[in-house]
């Protein structure tokens, strides 16, 4: 089978010799790729709705997560499960340098399905930070692979090779948690949430909603979440403005549709978590396709 060529959507900040470059090879679907270097960036405190899988390759990078600082140093892997609150700043006075893979929730769960492994849950990763140079090594050429033209078999191959690696070392299945009536409070507030990114109620009518005081619920969902309502629902709102941007709707017609006050504010809210903003990001996918 031919080689598939990788979709390369990214930007370059040649004053601040800062670059991010973003792709998809299309034998991976739902694995988005990334290659960066930050200098001067700082990401606010934020989550992706699925795992991030990075490699630093050069410098170091600090970041606050589970309520501790970390410094990931050159040959570090770090690992940041779904939904878990991070930022990120320089560790180093140059900056770093790294790569990463964001597969989707999707995706783990087929790789599960066909490791015959339990497959209920997401796998979750103890630790954020670790050093195991075999698995670093692996993961570095296989993202490398990634970007050039070897065919669908080889990279499908790879890819399962490396994430069966990863997960029997390092991840652990988690036990479900009991649904008591906070745990059912915060999953109902953040579906009602959900429908209403635009326009969202207020903390009394989500608490009334839930069946608890605005304070009870407030300390309840950040608690489970890490974030304040309010801070959750802009994780919500820029993580469907990227899915509508990959779509190629312009991005102000994204600010309307999901409650932004204007483009301005979502650009700014947009490059404080992609460290690009919501134009270039577009207009970089769809360079990507007609290539």
């Amino acid at each position: 089978m031919a080689g598939f060529p990788a979709l390369r959507f990214g930007v370059m900040d040649s004053e601040q010799g800062e670059s991010i470059r973003f792709w998809q090879t299309p034998p991976l679907a739902g694995v988005e790729l990334l290659t960066a270097r930050y200098i001067e960036h700082r990401f606010v405190p934020h989550v992706h709705d699925g795992f991030v899988i990075g490699m630093i390759m050069a410098g170091a990078q600090r970041y606050r997560y589970r309520g501790a600082e970390h410094l990931a140093a050159t040959g570090t892997l770090v690992l940041i499960n779904p939904d878990e609150v991070h930022n990120g700043h320089k560790g180093h006075d140059a900056g770093w340098r790294y790569r990463a893979f964001y597969p989707d929730n999707a995706q783990m769960h087929r790789l599960l399905d066909e490791l015959e492994l339990p497959g209920a849950h997401l796998p979750l990763f103890n630790d954020t930070l670790l050093q195991d140079p075999e698995l670093f090594s692996g993961l570095c050429q296989l993202h490398q692979l990634l970007e050039g033209p070897e065919s669908a078999l080889q990279q499908q191959t790879v890819w399962r090779q490396m994430m069966f690696a990863l997960l029997h070392r390092h991840a652990r299945l988690p036990t479900p948690a009991k649904p008591g009536v906070e745990h059912r409070a915060v999953n109902q507030a953040k579906e009602l949430l959900q429908t209403r990114l635009a326009q969202p109620p207020s903390l009394e009518e989500l608490a009334a909603a839930v069946n608890l005081s605005p304070f009870h619920f407030a300390r309840v969902f950040q608690r489970a979440t890490g974030m304040p309502p309010h801070t959750w629902l802009m994780q919500q709102r820029i993580a469907h403005a990227r899915a509508l941007l990959q779509q190629g709707c312009l991005p102000v017609q994204v600010a309307a549709q999901l409650g932004f006050a204007d483009q301005s504010h979502l650009s700014r809210q947009f490059k404080k978590v992609y460290g690009v903003g919501p134009g270039a990001y577009r207009a970089a996918r769809n360079n990507a396709h007609l290539t």
